[in-house]
């Protein structure tokens, strides 16, 4: 039972990660109607940005408590990735608004893949050990389990920024333009709604989580390369469709399950008789029989197209 328990904890702290990363997929897709695949090599980003800034800043912070240090490097990895994720839409999907979807997808999967190569030009192929933000300390709780400071912290930032999208999508102007969007692009501009600002400030908010993604991955587990965004981004992808893509409660919903269920078969695949390494396939699994069974997932509404 301990370790039951044990493993349901470490897979709540990885599928905070995973839900984090799903929002901006489910995000872009509530708006534009199609998959942002670069978003997972944004992730990347942000845990190149804030390996770096670690780097630059920390001889200016050094006097500072720790946790105000890694607080500025997270913030501003966040800026850094919500720039780029406003960029790559200005660049590269705005000019694509009108054309059939696929062209954007397939441009997606481009620049998903301009970006992985870019990186590895720039940082190098080798992986690197990323940085202790805050010194890790392991507490023994009831029962003999076992949490470190790292992901609890984890845990509670994620909840933090979910709130606080929550609040920006729920009770701002915002985030009423972007739900109208979302629902009918067309009133939404015969209401005065500025489409394009709102869809930069989608990409721009859902980039910004991505960083932050990236830092918390990096912390949890501390080793990062160019292509470290490509399984948890596919992964997080899984998690947006599990839940219902376009419902944000839904990438919340499926990034857990996605998250837990990964960590039980990594925990338990001796006795289940599947090598640990198939852990990554369970999520693709999962895809595959939501696919067939509840292609809406799990809190998406079934929507009916016109011929």
């Amino acid at each position: 039972m301990e370790q039951f328990i044990q493993q349901l904890l470490n897979g709540l702290f990885l599928g905070a990660i995973y839900a984090l990363i799903a929002l901006g997929y489910t995000m872009v897709y509530g708006v534009l109607r199609f998959i942002n695949f670069a978003h997972g090599d944004v992730f990347m980003l942000g845990a190149f940005a804030g390996y770096y800034l670690h780097k630059a800043l920390m001889p200016m912070m050094s006097a500072l408590p720790a946790p105000v240090s890694a607080v500025v490097i997270l913030l501003l990895s966040m800026l850094i990735c919500g720039v780029l994720g406003i960029v790559i839409e200005l660049l590269a999907y705005r000019p694509l608004r009108s054309r059939p979807r696929l062209n954007v997808l397939i441009t997606a999967i481009g620049v998903s893949l301009f970006l992985e190569y870019t990186a590895q030009y720039i940082f190098g192929a080798t992986q690197r050990p990323f940085p202790e933000l805050i010194p890790k300390k392991t507490v023994e709780g009831l029962g003999g389990l076992y949490v470190s400071n790292t992901q609890v912290i984890v845990l509670v930032a994620t909840l933090l920024l979910l709130l606080a999208l929550r609040f920006i999508v729920m009770k701002t102007k915002m985030g009423l333009a972007m739900r109208a969007l979302s629902l009918n692009p067309t009133a939404a501009t015969l209401m005065g709604v500025n489409n394009s600002v709102v869809i930069s400030f989608t990409f721009g908010l859902g980039s910004a989580l991505a960083g932050a993604g990236g830092i918390f991955y990096a912390s949890l587990y501390p080793s990062i390369e160019p292509f470290m965004g490509i399984l948890p981004g596919l992964k997080a992808f899984v998690a947006a469709v599990l839940g219902g893509i376009g419902n944000i409660p839904g990438a919340a919903l499926g990034g857990m399950i996605i998250g837990i269920t990964e960590t039980l078969v990594a925990g338990y695949s001796q006795d289940i008789g599947i090598p640990s390494g198939y852990k990554d396939g369970v999520a693709f699994v999962i895809l595959i029989l939501i696919l067939l069974f509840k292609p809406s997932g799990l809190l998406g509404k079934v929507e009916r197209e016109k011929v």
